[in-house]
């Protein structure tokens, strides 16, 4: 099993948490604590957004879905915008499989993400 690394910029235009790894039922409990310090920092940036940016996540399961999913829940309930970056099929597959593709859009890259308002 790959390594989970979970890392934190903010920068002018959002809040961006970068993951490396193996996204699972064991690694879960690194990455969640890490969405929601996120929101938090991005409810007082003034963007108001948070980009979790996965390109080099190399397994996305269910439970690595279902934590970006409530962390998009909760960025709603705080105003938060909440984008993810992700190109590769590891991530976007299990996105596109269970229909949150539409609630969840991938975008290429991060500046992508910062850009569309």
């Amino acid at each position: 099993m790959a390594l989970l690394t979970v890392t934190q910029d903010v920068r002018g235009s959002a809040v961006v948490v970068s993951v490396t790894g193996e996204v699972d039922s064991n690694s879960v409990a690194i990455l969640q604590p890490h969405l929601d310090a996120a929101i938090e920092t991005a409810d007082g940036h003034r963007a108001k957004l948070l980009i979790v940016e996965l390109s080099r996540v190399t397994y996305f399961g269910s439970a690595g879905l279902n934590a970006v999913l409530e962390c998009y829940e909760k960025g709603l309930a705080a105003g938060v915008s909440v984008r993810l970056v992700a190109a590769n099929p590891e991530v976007v597959r299990p996105i596109e499989v269970t229909g949150l593709d539409k609630i969840l859009i991938p975008y290429a890259n991060v500046a992508d993400a910062a850009e569309d308002e």
